[in-house]
């Protein structure tokens, strides 16, 4: 014979759980509206209290505005004022870093321990001097130097600990406070199966207490050991963290160093296509031009018959200038074409033995001429040389160009210490005003031959001659040079 509920409890059963939740929703929510009630009443006072602990969070004030005509404009609001004040808050944390860094933080917190042990004594009824103060002590005191030598003083820690428990000695907060964060310490420093077989011991010393004395009679052995294995495990996590961040820092600082080598052969590349790009302009400028002067100039012989002699000498002087030209270029070309790190090819730098070529080239432009060396002529640096043949030939061009058909004399004089080059010309073709402005007029040249003396430290002086003309002198330190 089966038994059957009768129909008003299965009607009865839901809609009694149904009345049970609307219940419980209902107290849900009037508790919510009383805490919503009360967190808006005290929202004034919890929102004083984050700024005072924390600061406001105002926004930055906006910079000067500075107009194009120079003009300064104060943002809006007037002059900003002083700077806020860091909240009370970050100073105390601030204050703690830096104290946890330093070296008497160990001592300070050490001693700290020993005196709230020492403390502690008389709430549990017992006397300073007394085997239970002595082992409070040799728990406490040791910890003073665990920054220096950790596990020697842990070792002292942790067995006066187990010895005083062994004993039957009252356990202290202080002394328990000492024990559990010594097994933090040596979880952060100890490898991971030394660490296991540290938690091991631990908690067999635990077990041991309990069997053999009645030290933590009135603490239930579950939290020992769990209070035992939590020590052990946040010093292990600990140990974990540092090493993820220092993982992450040297992984920041690989990245960093390989953007910097990759910000540094980008600019390098970017510096080769610049150079590559001078290079092709000034071979489609120049390059195409000198090549057409030379081919004219070699060509004219050819297809003028009626040259004199004289002209067909300019003119090879004319495809001779333009084919060294055009090999200087090339050269300059492959200089700038040229990897950093690869040497080009140089050809020697003209030393004052080339004059003589330098003297008939400007005769064969048309101009007159004439060389002399005075005193004893030795060989120079490398340095002063090129700087002596450089001035002359800037000289030369200068004299071709503002007065042609003008006589130039070339001297040069050997003192004991320096090099004497002077270039004068009688200007017998260029009016006297023109003569007195040719200063302003070769400019470019003449700062060019000034810097070249006195980047060596000597002395240079160019100007109109009161009886015609333009003299351009250079004296060269011969002994003091440091460029050579």
């Amino acid at each position: 014979m089966t038994s059957e509920k009768p129909d008003f409890l299965q009607e009865a059963g839901p809609a009694a759980w149904r009345l049970a939740a609307q219940v419980v929703t209902a107290v849900g929510q009037v508790l919510l509206w009383i805490i919503t009630g009360i967190t808006r009443l005290l929202r004034p006072l919890t929102n004083r209290l984050v700024a005072a602990l924390y600061g406001r969070n105002t926004p930055p004030a906006p910079p000067p505005y500075v107009a194009p005509d120079g003009t300064l404009y104060a943002p809006r609001g007037g002059p900003p004022g002083p700077p806020p004040r860091t909240p009370p808050l970050v100073r105390w944390a601030r204050a703690w870093r830096r104290f946890g860094t330093s070296w008497w933080y160990g001592p300070v917190t050490g001693a700290v321990l020993a005196l709230a042990a020492l403390f502690e004594l008389p709430l549990h009824h017992l006397d300073a001097v007394s085997l239970n103060g002595g082992f409070a002590l040799a728990s406490t005191v040791p910890l003073m130097f665990r920054r220096e030598s950790l596990r020697p003083a842990a070792a002292i820690t942790l067995g006066a600990l187990a010895a005083s428990l062994l004993s039957g000695q009252a356990l202290l907060a202080t002394t328990a406070f000492a024990g559990l964060y010594t097994l933090f310490l040596l979880a952060q420093q100890l490898p991971r199966q030394s660490t296991g077989v540290l938690g091991v011991g631990s908690v067999v010393t635990v077990a041991v207490v309990y069997l053999a004395a009645g030290s933590l009679d009135q603490i239930p052995w579950p939290a020992a050991v769990v209070a035992v294995v939590a020590a052990l495990g946040l010093g292990d996590a600990r140990r974990t963290v540092e090493t993820a961040e220092a993982s992450m820092d040297e992984e920041r600082e690989r990245n960093s160093e390989t953007l910097t080598r990759l910000n540094a052969v980008q600019h390098e590349q970017a510096v080769l296509r610049e150079r590559a790009r001078i290079a092709r302009e000034l071979h489609d400028v120049v390059a195409h031009s000198v090549s057409m002067i030379a081919v004219q100039a070699e060509t004219a012989p050819y297809t003028m018959r009626d040259l004199s002699p004289e002209a067909k000498k300019g003119f090879a002087e004319v495809a001779g200038a333009a084919r060294e030209a055009l090999e200087e270029m090339r050269r300059l070309l492959s200089v700038l074409r040229a990897d950093p790190g690869t040497e080009p090819e140089v050809t020697p730098q003209p030393r004052l033995d080339r004059l003589g070529e330098l003297i008939d080239s400007h005769r064969g432009a048309g101009g007159q001429a004439q060389l002399s060396v005075h005193g004893s002529v030795r060989p120079l640096s490398t340095t002063i040389e090129l700087s002596a043949y450089r001035i002359v030939q800037e000289a030369l061009t200068n004299a071709r160009r503002h007065a042609p058909g003008s006589r130039v004399r070339v001297e040069l004089n050997y003192l004991g210490d320096r090099l004497a080059v002077r270039v004068v010309d009688d200007g017998t073709s260029v009016p006297v005003t023109k003569v007195e402005d040719r200063t302003k007029v070769m400019g470019h040249g003449l700062v060019g031959m000034r810097e070249r003396a006195t980047m060596l430290g000597g002395r240079f002086a160019a100007g109109p001659r009161t009886e015609g003309g333009f003299a351009v002198q250079a004296e060269l330190p011969v002994g003091q040079n440091r460029h050579s």
